[in-house]
């Protein structure tokens, strides 16, 4: 079953004068479950693909399917809700609050969806577990590595239970090491938790944990290559 389908999907801004299209005629379905990589050169259009995947963007032409709904022509309000509800969010940048122990920056988004204290420190906790740091919610950001930090992003995007993560170039900015440990981590979530994972990276090395590569050159689907099975 394909949670995400995209048919025929255009994105184009207004530069001055020029118009200029960031995305050409994309047709593309991810099934749930999957662990999806896209790749391309700086400018091919990577990066507006997964805003318009994560509804944080609207297509300027086609149709976009989010778990069987038709969410391209929705609402401002209506997507913040689909958003909330069915898309977690990692990026290269953690977003961490430095004020904050990695508990109470995993429970923020919890916050506003409205969970009460106990649920709410219930589910931050258990999330933390599931990324490796149940002995560290009580850290600041300034007292993890930058590997660590990086999970506790991945712990509070988790912590919505959503059915698809985004990763923005998840591993861009850490060292190989903790690349590998963060990729150990989405690869766990998406065998053992079914979650689908799509992440942009530029780092080929990266790809190897997921099933298919959706390689994007000047705003369109180049080829797509299947991941082989170690």
């Amino acid at each position: 079953m394909a949670v995400i389908k995209l048919q025929d999907i255009a994105r184009s801004y207004k530069v001055g004068q020029v118009q200029v299209m960031a995305l050409k005629k994309i047709d593309l379905n991810i099934e749930k479950g999957e662990f999806v990589s896209i790749m391309g050169p700086s400018g091919s259009g990577k990066s507006t693909l997964l805003n318009v995947i994560g509804c944080l963007d609207r297509p300027t032409a086609g149709t976009y399917e989010l778990s069987g709904k038709r969410v391209e022509k929705l609402r401002d309000g209506v997507l913040a809700d689909i958003r909330n509800q069915f898309i977690g969010f990692v990026f290269q940048r953690f977003h961490l609050l430095p004020r904050l122990n990695a508990l109470e920056n995993v429970q923020l988004p919890l916050i506003y969806r409205g969970l009460v204290g106990k649920e709410r420190r219930n589910r931050a906790k258990k999330a933390l577990e599931m990324v490796g740091l149940s002995d560290r919610i009580h850290h600041t950001p300034s007292q993890l590595s930058g590997g660590q930090q990086q999970r506790v992003a991945i712990a509070r995007a988790i912590s919505m239970e959503p059915a698809v993560i985004l990763a923005d170039e998840p591993t861009g900015s850490l060292d190989s090491g903790s690349s590998k440990n963060i990729m150990g981590v989405f690869n766990q979530l998406n065998r053992e938790y079914g979650i689908t994972i799509i992440q942009v990276t530029h780092d080929e090395e990266m790809t190897a944990y997921g099933d298919r590569v959706i390689r994007i050159l000047d705003g369109e689907i180049e080829k797509i290559d299947v991941v082989n099975a170690s």
